[in-house]
């Protein structure tokens, strides 16, 4: 409803603009070809014709039609508070004001001697910094926050980063009336919505020049964020809290469910359009096509066992005599260990004491050769032990985090023989992500698709398989499932700051101005992670190349401004001989 709606005031602002171009002397015709109205409009407020061009963005576009109706407003001397905000904020209802009311005449701007201070000096700079850091942001390049450890320590919590939404192709905003760069929060609330659904675009991608492969590193929508509850969505989705709390304490608006420590009053369920779910990043083990199954933690890919990421993290049992060795926050931190992620397994006795530490396998090694630690061991969940919390959460499938499989992951015009069997695995892919909202029920030893019966599916997009490096400390796809192509939003490429949280190093994370002057182990910072490029292999540094072009830059405009000052001769002169012929 809401697009028909807008579509009507396109219509409307259209037809306006029609009797507006006539008024100014031009062809009326020229107003109803879209975005070519808009590159002639600028001539009649002595704007850039190029303004017209961004009237293709979608999102983008509602801001500049109020661009567009502040200075329509100033041209027909319509230059009071209540006709400017009136223009601004109703653009599409004062075109067509401005033109079928007989009484007001156009004037053009260049009556006003000089522009407004304000206007030229804040607003115009303000509005076009949102223009183009929106068109940036939503297409091109956007900035990330590492928050939780999933991916340490490839990508670890603190790591601020950008991220290329070329490389596979820009998705375009789906709910385009939202506030400039919030996600799906406004700032400073806790549950108030940034965006409205008054208008809804169908899914659209631009072209892009790679596809995902394996093992890249992805940021995409998380798709089990479809379905949220107000007030508990940065911890769990609401079908992971029906899981743990069952659908009538779900459905209960007092029921209260412990998380993160805290005691949380269940909120209200909303869904969330995919370009408003929370952004993921994790790594990408498993492309659509493929075969994927986890043999006692090692992975394997078309029946072939994959290399484990340089820094993969397991929680290992860790024997110690704790009579000679004294494990702390500061035996933690040396070896970056978080405090968040180690505790104590049991004690064997009085002076023996079994830890789960979470580490790399190099860390674990050097744990391993401590002086009174008696034993390390990785922890492997076995075979047939069943999950709960791992997909499809269904016992016929007693998977869990170290035997998981085999999966076939769909790929797009793939097509799979579907049963009672295997529904639970491909359910959330026919009922929700494949091909809109469709009703998948069982009757029988039948699957009913809207009511008919089905034996098999043909996919309409490809499925891909994301994990953490943190293998054992990671909700990702052994969690929830598939991720959608339409859910794929880019790939990190440029850390440029990181910094340790004091809850995970409490020691090492605490200080900010006392590591200034530490190393990346010893202080806050991580020094060795500034300015680095994320590669297929790790972080490649560019502080170098970076420090050159701050030089470059610094020195050409330095040259620039004794060149002005110079002629050429007595800049060579200066050059040389450390003066010139002027006094």
């Amino acid at each position: 409803m809401g697009n028909i709606i807008f579509l009507i005031l396109v219509l409307i602002s259209f037809v306006g603009l029609y009797k507006i171009f006539e008024k100014a002397g031009l062809p009326g015709w020229k107003a109803l070809i879209p975005i070519y109205n808009f590159w002639v409009l600028g001539t009649i407020i002595n704007r850039p014709k190029w303004w017209g061009l961004i009237m293709i963005v979608p999102g983008v576009n509602l801001i500049m039609y109020g661009v567009y109706g502040f200075h329509l407003a100033r041209a027909f001397k319509k230059r009071m508070n209540n006709d400017l905000i009136m223009a601004s904020f109703m653009p599409y209802l004062y075109f067509a004001y401005l033109g079928f009311n007989k009484g007001i005449k156009f004037f053009g701007v260049t009556d006003i001697k000089s522009e407004s201070s304000f206007i030229k000096n804040w607003a115009d700079p303000i509005i076009f910094a949102v223009v183009a850091a929106s068109i940036i942001r939503g297409f091109f390049f956007e900035a990330f926050t590492i928050p939780t450890s999933s991916l340490e320590k490839s990508l670890m919590v603190g790591d601020f980063l950008f991220v290329n939404k070329v490389c596979y192709g820009a998705k375009v905003p789906q709910t385009p009336i939202a506030f400039p760069f919030a996600h799906h929060t406004l700032p400073f609330t806790t549950g108030t919505q940034s965006y409205l659904e008054w208008i809804k675009l169908p899914y659209m991608r631009l072209p892009g020049y790679s596809k995902p492969k394996n093992g890249e590193i992805i940021v995409f929508n998380y798709p089990d964020g479809d379905t949220v509850t107000i007030g508990t969505q940065q911890y769990t989705s609401y079908y992971e809290m029906v899981r743990q709390y069952g659908y009538q304490n779900m459905n209960n608006p007092n029921f209260t469910v412990e998380l993160g420590g805290m005691s949380v009053k269940n909120g209200k369920k909303v869904g969330r359009p995919i370009d408003k779910r929370e952004h993921y990043v994790k790594r990408c083990v498993g492309i659509a096509g493929d075969k994927l199954e986890i043999k006692d933690g090692e992975l394997f890919i078309n029946d072939k066992k994959q290399n484990m990421p340089e820094h993969a993290q397991h929680f290992y049992e860790v024997k110690i005599a704790t009579r000679l060795l004294n494990i702390d926050e500061f035996f933690l931190d040396k070896h970056d260990i978080y405090v968040t992620e180690a505790g104590i397994k049991e004690n064997i006795g009085e002076d023996t004491t079994v830890y789960l530490f979470n580490m790399p396998a190099n860390v674990a090694e050097d744990i391993k050769n401590t002086p009174n630690v008696i034993s390390v061991k990785k922890r492997i969940d076995p075979k047939g032990e069943y999950s709960q919390s791992i997909f499809p959460h269904n016992r016929r499938y007693p998977w869990n985090n170290d035997n998981f499989g085999p999966m076939t992951l769909p790929s797009e015009g793939m097509t799979i023989k579907i049963d009672t069997g295997n529904i639970c695995l491909y359910e959330k892919m026919l009922s929700t992500y494949d091909d809109g909202i469709h009703q998948l029920t069982t009757s029988g030893a039948q699957v009913l698709y809207d009511g008919k019966p089905i034996t098999s599916y043909t996919f309409k997009q490809g499925y891909y398989w994301m994990m953490g490096d943190n293998r054992h400390n990671s909700a990702d796809s052994r969690s929830w499932g598939v991720v959608p192509f339409d859910h794929i939003v880019g790939r990190p490429v440029f850390v440029w700051l990181s910094i340790k949280d004091p809850k995970n190093n409490p020691v090492s994370g605490k200080s900010i101005l006392g590591s200034l002057t530490k190393n990346s182990k010893e202080g806050k910072f991580r020094w060795d992670r500034f300015m680095c490029y994320v590669g297929e292999n790790g972080l490649v540094s560019w502080k170098i190349p970076v420090a050159i072009l701050v030089l470059l830059i610094f020195g050409y405009n330095f040259i620039d401004k004794r060149r002005k000052k110079y002629s050429f001769a007595d800049y060579f002169r200066l050059i040389i001989f450390g003066k010139s012929s002027k006094k």
